[in-house]
This record gives structure tokens, C-alpha cells and sequence, in this order.
């Protein structure tokens, strides 16, 4: 019988890079302009280091960016491939479209990691690094324009219990002047959030308009929708 999920037991510290982001989260780079942006959690992404070549100012923030740089490095090394490992036992699960097969998929990773760790040392320095853990931020309300989470809220959420989530979601709104992106929607499993009716009836109790747009980007089966949040207008 074929397996129903990625099976893995922790958050792998892995990243993507700028032209996934872009396709991930429906991003144009007119709206990247209005900066800053913040990337939470940001893992070993590549997308700060490659946006600021574009003139963008974006601060990534996660948990494990107070470890020494080399640290961080071979932890990224060793979650490719535990992922390399563990998507060979369920190709099923995905779409080789934008990524043709294992190594393709495997040889983005390794370029987010790399180019994170050319531009990681710099950016601490610069402050465009900074160990944060959700749901408490080290932000003054209102300071990023766009805030972008990828693959770790509802992707994990067999491991995060929905109180968590709502604090988590009214923390990333608490620091954006603008609007918060959530990708993806669904768990390793590849079914929908199963609270997620939950989490949007919160949501709007506290004022949050969120809405649901489908992405031009789609890695597991159906996971090519992510969430918009907005303050809600009181004019």
C-alpha cells in the first residue's frame, strides 16, 4: 500500500528561493517595493539575499538563526536529505511539473541553502537576520508592509494545535501595516487544515479579513491555494 503522507517528525530546516516565493505566494514585484517585508519563519531560504539584489528590504526571522552560521549550514545539509530520502517513498504525493524529479527538486534546495549562506554572516550584521520564534516577535506593531510564512504553519499541523496558530496569525498581523500571506493550506498528509474553518471564524471575530486565493504554484497534490489576511476597514 502506498504510503499517505510525508513521513517526517520535525521541521526541516530547508528554504526556497526567489522565484519560488514569487509563484508560492502570487507575489508581483511592484508590491515587493513597498517595503519592508518580513519572511517568518524563514528557514534557509533565499529569498532575502536574492531580493535585496532587486532593491527589496526584507528581514527573515526564525528560530535557529542564533546557531553559528556553520551550524546552520549542515543542518540544512542534513534536512535535503532527509527530505530527498523520505519524497523518494512518496512520489506519488506530487506534481513534477515546476520541479521535473527528485534531483531537480533537490538541486533548488541546495541553491536556497547556498546562497542563504553566502549572504547570511552580512545579514545578521545588517540586521536583515534575526532569531525570532513565533508567536512572540521582536517588532514594533506595524513595521513590515508584507509578511509572507511559508510551509510551516498549516503544513505542520498535525504538530500545532490551533490555539497556537490563532496566536501565531494575530502576532504576524500585529507587526504588518498591510496584508499577511500564509502558503500552504494543507498538511503533510495533503488534506486541508482541518481547523480551518476555525481558524477564519477567529479571524474575522477579531476584526481579520482573510481570504482564500489560489497560487500559481502546486509541489503537493491540491496545495495551490494560500491565505490573505487584512485588517478589516472600519470606514
Amino acid at each position: 500500500m502506498k504510503k499517505a503522507r510525508l513521513d517526517i517528525d520535525r521541521v526541516a530546516f530547508i528554504g526556497r528561493t526567489y522565484d519560488e516565493y514569487m509563484r508560492i505566494f502570487a507575489l508581483e514585484e511592484s508590491l515587493l517595493k513597498q517595503c519592508p517585508v518580513l519572511d517568518c519563519p524563514a528557514g534557509a531560504a533565499s529569498f532575502a539575499a536574492e531580493a535585496g539584489r532587486y532593491g527589496s528590504d526584507v528581514v527573515a526571522c526564525d528560530i535557529l538563526y542564533d546557531l553559528p552560521p556553520d551550524e546552520l549550514v549542515a543542518k540544512g545539509e542534513r534536512d535535503i536529505r532527509l527530505i530527498y530520502d523520505k519524497i523518494g517513498e512518496v512520489p506519488h504525493l506530487y506534481v513534477w511539473d515546476y520541479y521535473k524529479n527528485r534531483d531537480d527538486l533537490i538541486s533548488m534546495r541546495k541553491k536556497a541553502l547556498a546562497l542563504f549562506a553566502e549572504d547570511l554572516k552580512r545579514g545578521i550584521a545588517q540586521g536583515r537576520y534575526v532569531k525570532a520564534s513565533l508567536p512572540r516577535l521582536p517588532f514594533a506593531d506595524n513595521t513590515f508592509s508584507l509578511v509572507l510564512s511559508a510551509h510551516f504553519l498549516f503544513l505542520y499541523g498535525d504538530m500545532l494545535d490551533p490555539d497556537f496558530h490563532k496566536a501565531c496569525l494575530m502576532e504576524l498581523m500585529r507587526v504588518s501595516s498591510g496584508e499577511v500571506r500564509i502558503f500552504p493550506l494543507s498538511g503533510l498528509d495533503l488534506r486541508p487544515y482541518r481547523h480551518l474553518d476555525e481558524i477564519l471564524f477567529f479571524l474575522d471575530s477579531e476584526g481579520v479579513d482573510a481570504e482564500i486565493v489560489k497560487v500559481p504554484f502546486e509541489f503537493q497534490r491540491g496545495a495551490n491555494r494560500m491565505m490573505r489576511l487584512r485588517r478589516r476597514s472600519t470606514h
